[in-house]
């Protein structure tokens, strides 16, 4: 049964991904909007649900660490993971203003964590600063993104049948994900795996699955942008929205070892995607292998 859990999980990350990539670039055409604004909206957001239902439940459920923690380091796995893992599929090759606007975002949201936690307690007021720049950023967003947009020429889809994708992919998403963590934690406990291990594995890992489906069914189908436009989509929205928004609900004492070395990672590997973004044309395989090496030695260091 939980094998079949986790094939069931699997197919519906990897149906979902797919269905979630063709509705949003079929969007993007509709709209003459580019891909890397839809990967970073409709796409990056889309695929943090799981971050959000999970944080929200371990604030509620009194465990902060878990809360401030799913997001630290899902934003460090999406980076180091996901993309390592999509650029040895395909070069990720992304240009144009919106990645300077954007990654420009993620780096701020990440650097305004940093006096945040030195308060050792992310109170209501944080949570609504940091849900006033999500808000900010979108409509900054949104009003530069015509002037990105073009015509390539492609035959649309109709709008109800990309949002139907859109709709589909993402539910598809959110079930396969939860079959997944499911199987894998009871397989964990079958074996007699700490139930500690498995949060910081599993959970950790688990609600980034719908990011890294999406991404590489996107380096697939050769659709960098949203390749990439999913994963800073997705830690803006993982700081700013779901950190903020479970602030509101309730206040989360912040652990001690997350301002001295979780988030200093988070940090550098934010500052890292936007030096590689910036001055190379691309994220090649040999790029994508060390970012995998990278993450590995983090996993190794956390523990």
């Amino acid at each position: 049964m939980d094998y079949l859990l986790l094939t069931g999980g699997l197919l519906g990350l990897f149906f979902g991904g797919e269905a979630l990539v063709r509705g949003a670039v079929g969007i993007a055409r509709i709209f003459a909007i580019p891909p890397l604004l839809i990967g970073l909206t409709v796409v990056g957001f889309g695929t943090s649900t799981p971050e959000l239902l999970v944080s929200v439940d371990a604030a509620l459920q009194g465990v902060p660490d878990i809360a401030i923690g799913n997001i630290v380091g899902s934003n460090i796995g999406n980076i180091l993971l996901i993309i390592g893992l999509s650029a040895l599929i395909w070069p990720i090759r992304v240009v144009g203003g919106t990645l300077v606007r954007d990654t420009a975002v993620m780096m701020a949201a990440a650097l305004a964590l940093v006096p945040l936690f030195w308060l050792g307690e992310m109170g209501r007021l944080s949570g609504t600063l940091l849900l006033g720049g999500l808000a900010i950023s979108l409509v900054w967003a949104f009003l530069t993104a015509a002037a990105d947009g073009a015509d390539d020429g492609v035959r649309r889809m109709p709008i109800w049948q990309a949002l139907l994708w859109v709709s589909v992919g993402l539910a598809a998403l959110m079930i396969g994900a939860r079959l997944l963590v499911d199987g894998a934690v009871s397989l964990a406990r079958l074996h007699g795996i700490s139930e500690a291990f498995i949060g910081l594995t599993v959970v950790a890992v688990g609600t980034s699955l719908p990011e890294l489906a999406t991404s590489l069914v996107a380096a697939f189908r050769r659709q960098s942008e949203i390749a990439i436009g999913n994963i800073v989509g997705s830690n803006i929205f993982n700081v700013l929205g779901i950190l903020g928004l479970t602030a509101v609900i309730t206040p989360i004492p912040v652990a001690g070892r997350f301002l001295v070395f979780d988030l200093p990672v988070m940090i550098a590997t934010s500052g890292l995607l936007t030096a590689i973004l910036l001055t190379r044309p691309s994220i090649g395989r040999v790029a994508g292998a060390a970012l995998l090496v990278a993450y590995a030695a983090y996993v190794w260091a956390a523990r």
